[in-house]
């Protein structure tokens, strides 16, 4: 694009991406992982983020949540979380540790 970028390749765990309501729904019964929509990153300066209507998604390297705690106070294999639509509040998605993988192991 001719501004941001575009990130592609990342699965979803705990919950799945609904193409058609276009928010986070729940995962299918024997689904767990589902692929994600490309996803658009806009730098916006100043941005405040919505008190409602989005989940707060974590992004992390591989499956192992865990990692060595780095000096900046987050696992080495967090990335970054990124702003998802939905419909519920994000205690629901949290309670159902729904992140975004970078990479699955098998």
């Amino acid at each position: 694009p001719d501004e941001g970028c575009y990130i592609h390749g990342l699965f979803l765990e705990g919950a799945r991406w609904d193409p058609t309501a276009f928010q986070l729904a729940e995962s299918r019964p024997k689904e767990l992982y589902t692929e994600m929509a490309v996803i658009w990153l806009l730098p916006v300066a100043n941005r405040k983020p919505p008190a409602t209507g989005t989940y707060l998604c974590p992004i992390y390297k591989t499956l192992t949540r865990a990692g060595t705690l780095s000096t900046t106070g987050h696992s080495t294999n967090y990335v970054i979380a990124v702003e998802i639509p939905t419909d519920k509040p994000q205690k629901h998605w949290i309670k159902r540790g729904t992140a975004l993988i970078c990479a699955l192991d098998f």
